[in-house]
């Protein structure tokens, strides 16, 4: 928001047994999954959204803002993008994904370009947003222990609220044909707020649309949630009918009649809910920002309440545990490619090196690091590169560079590795003509 307020006999049963053999894996969960009415990272730990809502489209050159809103304790960032329908196309996508990942923040990302379909003129449709994430699917692949894909922002507005359905269940099997295993978030029609109850009535059919079961559903609380009552009961209906749910936007009481923002952070709380508040700034009406022109010094009173407060991010939010080095399963992407890297040695490790995604001028490195037959202490990973290329962040390693010439050693949490195990690290990087993947060399201690 808030560019407004508003799945006999022995040779049948040997038949389905294969079957059943067959399909359980292809329907087995990968990163981040809905369990029950909870989300969960791909190790089975409970991962309860406390963040805020960045409006990245319009402020593409506010990056520093992933860094501020980590810094004052949020686990999760929602980053608004456009599809080219009504704003973008946002097509650094790979940049957005790293800036999370570097900043430890699990990404919500998010068309914002169909707002209000079916009211907005402008708006894009839920398939025309599927049809954008389809086009951004080489950079999201691989990502499902970070990334959760929110199909698109407040897909329907209040004229002929009931389209939702169809709509979102469509869209929903469109990704999953389409190959995404995400964590799909779905936004409520009416602006995201409900009001007229068509998610709360027809959840349990969105839910049965997705093949991967792994859709979690949103709702967005404004004006509309301005008692206690009403939300509590909003949210009463679906912990009753066991339907995964988050509070995917919702703003603050500055005046009479407003949103009860109290009730949303204590209830969701007593729950486990998670939350997403918006937004960080730069909203067409500050008085729902958090930061006076983007600067953390400066919050606002929405800010201090939400960052600061009772039931707040700092008292409340736990980090992912796939950057705590709590040996959570590992990502996809951090499966070794193929590489002119050599094998495993005894006692050593190997190394393999990709490019996750690049843009004009830039790109997103990762290397996976592999003990040999042997567990080892500690690693160190050195490549030059061939065509200019340098590094700027990382995370789950040091770098260093001199010249081209670049050295990756472990951090504490991730240099111990047992015979044959792997981890990963990354990185933003710059280049400029060619960017051409380097030969690692490994070093175990």
């Amino acid at each position: 928001m808030r560019r407004k307020l508003l799945a006999f006999g022995a040779a049948v049963l040997a038949a389905l047994a294969s079957i059943l053999v067959s399909v359980q894996p292809a329907s087995a969960a990968v990163g981040l999954h809905v369990s029950g009415t909870k989300i969960v990272e791909a190790n089975g730990r409970e991962f309860i959204m406390r963040g805020v809502n960045h409006p990245h489209v319009w402020y593409t050159g506010q990056t520093s803002s992933f860094a501020n809103i980590k810094a004052l304790g949020a686990n999760t960032v929602r980053v608004v993008l456009g599809s080219g329908k009504r704003w973008g196309p946002s097509n650094d996508v790979a940049n957005v994904v790293a800036l999370c990942k570097q900043n430890r923040l699990i990404c919500v990302l998010e068309v914002h370009d169909t707002t209000g379909y079916g009211e907005e003129g402008a708006a894009a449709s839920l398939d025309e947003a599927v049809n954008y994430w389809i086009s951004q699917k080489s950079v999201l692949a691989g990502q499902e222990n970070y990334v959760v894909i929110n199909i698109g922002n407040e897909p329907i507005g209040n004229t002929n609220a009931a389209q939702w359905t169809d709509a979102t269940a469509n869209a929903i099997k469109k990704m999953r044909s389409n190959g995404f295993e995400h964590l799909l978030m779905v936004d409520a029609p009416n602006w995201g707020q409900d009001w007229q109850y068509v998610m709360r009535d027809n959840a349990q059919t969105i839910l049965d649309a997705d093949s991967r079961h792994n859709t979690v559903l949103s709702i967005h609380m404004y004006a509309v949630f301005n008692t206690a009552s009403s939300i509590v009961d909003y949210l009463n209906r679906f912990q009753a009918k066991g339907w995964p749910l988050v509070i995917g936007e919702f703003g603050w009481q500055f005046q009479s009649g407003e949103v009860d923002h109290e009730t949303i952070l204590s209830e969701a709380q007593s729950r486990g809910l998670g939350w997403i508040a918006w937004s960080w700034s730069g909203n067409s009406d500050p008085i729902l920002d958090m930061t006076v022109n983007f600067d953390p010094k400066q919050l606002t009173t929405f800010g201090t309440r939400i960052f600061n407060g009772a039931n707040g991010i700092k008292a409340t939010a736990k980090e992912a545990s796939i950057y705590s080095g709590s040996s959570p399963s590992p990502s996809p992407s951090a499966s070794p490619s193929p590489s002119a890297s050599p094998s495993p040695k005894p006692g050593g490790c190997s190394a393999t090196y990709k490019v996750v995604g690049q843009w004009s001028g830039g790109f997103q490195g990762e290397a996976a690091v592999t003990a040999g037959s042997s567990a080892i202490k500690g690693w160190t990973v050195t490549w030059t590169f061939a065509n200019g290329q340098t590094v700027a962040n990382a995370w789950n390693a040091t770098i260093s560079s001199s010249g081209s010439s670049v050295t990756a050693r472990n951090m504490s949490y991730n240099g111990s590795l047992g015979a044959g195990a792997s981890t990963t690290f990354g990185f933003l990087g710059s280049w400029n003509g060619s960017n051409s993947v380097p030969t690692l060399s490994c070093t175990a201690t």
